[in-house]
């Protein structure tokens, strides 16, 4: 048994360097299908982080009257936090409105002299409302036209916002959607252009194998070299996707920063490194056993 698998590698690592050209052609093929199934990784990292980018921007701010008192708007803020479809409830205060305020406008010296003669804080209190799910603010916002807080309310900031938060929900659906669908497509492709080319591959040796079986070789033994063949093509393609992909990535990160700061495309790259490279390894190996296994099941047949 253990003559028989040794046997089984050694021929499938004498096919790999026997090919030449072609094991380098096929080889090259499989890289770039991994290269693809890793871009759709790195993809999928980039649209989750802009579709939560787009969903933090979005929320419902409830202003309250001057005189309201303090213990009545964290009431309230307790009460739509047991609502389920608020994500966060944020209380900003008369205080930290100012604070803010100032900040924001440090470099305009007309607005800070226009807070020093009026000698009061003009500024209202608020709560910032996040919800789950885009789709879900008019709920929220029902609610609170119902509440028994809303002689408090000074406004609400949900009418004039639903066109743009309405808007934002569909680009994050057609986003989510879309992405799929390419992920879907382009992994496709990369599984059939793989297949193609290793099944051509082995087509070439179709004279040898067909003798093998003439002669009473047993479909495991004439199946296996090729197998390992596939394994061998898995784990070489896997390691230089990763080693291709790095200084890709190194490139193209400060542009990708400047369109979604949240995000360090190179930090999340070279943080999730082997997590990456075991991906590769287990969908390039295992593109190369499936691939390899089917391909050669019809020169298996007399």
């Amino acid at each position: 048994m253990l003559t028989t698998l040794f046997r089984v590698i050694k021929y499938g690592f004498l096919n790999f360097w026997r090919n030449g050209w072609l094991s380098v052609a096929t080889l090259s093929i499989v890289v770039m299908a991994l290269l693809v199934f890793e871009g759709l990784i790195i993809f999928n990292v980039l649209t989750k982080t802009a579709i939560e980018t787009f969903k933090d921007k979005i929320d419902i701010s409830v202003y309250f009257k001057i005189d309201t008192p303090e213990d009545e708007i964290l009431r309230m803020k307790k009460s739509l936090e047991t609502l389920t479809e608020v994500k966060i409830v944020e209380y900003i205060s008369r205080d930290k409105a100012l604070e803010v305020f100032k900040e924001r406008h440090k470099d305009d010296p007309t607005i800070a002299q226009s807070l020093e003669e009026l000698q009061e804080n003009p500024l209202m209190a608020s709560l910032n409302i996040k919800a789950r799910n885009p789709k879900e603010y008019a709920v929220i916002a029902d609610n609170l036209e119902k509440t028994s807080f809303r002689n408090w309310f000074e406004k609400i900031t949900f009418a004039q916002n639903a066109a743009l938060i309405e808007r934002l929900g569909k680009i994050i659906d057609t986003a989510e959607k879309g992405g799929m669908i390419m992920i879907i497509l382009l992994a496709i492709i990369a599984v059939l252009v793989t297949f193609n080319t290793i099944r051509l591959a082995i087509y070439s040796n179709r004279e040898e194998i067909g003798i093998m079986r003439l002669v009473g070789a047993s479909g495991s033994f004439i199946r296996g070299p090729y197998v390992v063949e596939g394994i061998i093509y898995g784990l070489m393609a896997g390691v230089l996707s990763v080693i291709i992909a790095l200084p890709i990535v190194y490139f193209i990160s400060p542009y990708i920063e400047i369109f979604i700061p949240e995000i360090n495309l190179l930090f999340y790259f070279t943080s999730n490194l082997f997590i990456l490279l075991g991906y590769q390894l287990l969908f390039g190996v295992s593109l190369g056993i499936i691939s390899s296994s089917i391909a050669i099941r019809k020169y298996l047949r007399i």
